[in-house]
């Protein structure tokens, strides 16, 4: 696992933060109402939390200037009738809904995320890495706005405060390319084959946009093993004895 400066906390307390590994999509809809549910998870769980975000491309292959709209991508991706896409999107609004994201499908650009996840790394380099995976996200799916050319992509980096001629001159040479191609490697070696995939600490994997109550309670169960592997080492070192002599 990578280093970041991107940090999610709670009740403060002594001990380093569980560190969540988060294999995400810009355009996946259960990584959007799988980070709510995430973040009242951590609200649950009383530690810090540090989370990195990292690439997954659900679908390499689509053209940055996609021309129909979502029922069409979706129904000949997946081989579904029309009506049956439909009726799918409406429960995942639903869902959504039930998190706090109004989706707007009628509007959403399908369109390839690679240099949006360019931009995820440019944004880690800066420190604002989970405010630019959020602007994008509602961009996507709430405010209609294309997140696969780089112009549109360093409008949103400038609304979350990003220097948008530097994002322009990143996304333009690539500069993070190799790291999102690492990303999406990694996700193949653990074998990850969809999103949201979570990794907690390094130990227990979650997949999918579970119940909050799974996260908090992976958490705990992180922490608890910290404190179990501490005591051990703490053994083994004669550290126990020292403190009664």
């Amino acid at each position: 696992m990578t280093d970041t400066t991107a940090t999610e906390t709670t009740a403060s307390t002594n001990t380093d933060p569980i560190k969540v590994d988060i294999w995400s999509d810009v355009q996946c809809p259960w990584c959007y109402i799988g980070k709510r549910k995430f973040e009242t998870g951590v609200a649950m769980f009383d530690g810090r939390v540090e989370v990195e975000y990292h690439s997954f491309e659900l679908s390499p292959d689509t053209p940055v200037e996609f021309v129909d709209n979502a029922v069409d991508y979706l129904s000949q991706r997946k081989g579904m009738p029309v009506d049956q896409v439909q009726t799918m999107l409406e429960n995942v609004t639903a869902i959504a809904a039930s998190v706090g994201l109004d989706y707007d499908y009628d509007s959403v650009h399908q369109t390839n995320t690679v240099i949006s996840h360019e931009l995820l790394h440019y944004a880690k380099a800066q420190g604002r890495q989970l405010d630019m995976m959020e602007r994008l996200l509602k961009a996507y799916f709430i405010d209609g706005r294309h997140v696969g050319r780089v112009e549109d992509l360093a409008d949103l980096a400038a609304e979350i405060g990003l220097d948008r001629a530097d994002v322009v001159r990143s996304l333009n040479a690539h500069e993070y390319l190799a790291a999102v191609k690492a990303d999406v490697a990694q996700a193949g070696a653990y074998g990850i084959q969809g999103v949201p995939f979570f990794v907690i600490d390094g130990r227990y994997g979650i997949s999918g946009a579970q119940d909050p109550t799974a996260f908090a309670q992976a958490l705990g169960q992180a922490s608890a093993d910290r404190s179990a592997d501490r005591s051990a080492d703490g053994s083994a070192d004669g550290l126990d004895d020292g403190a009664s002599a």
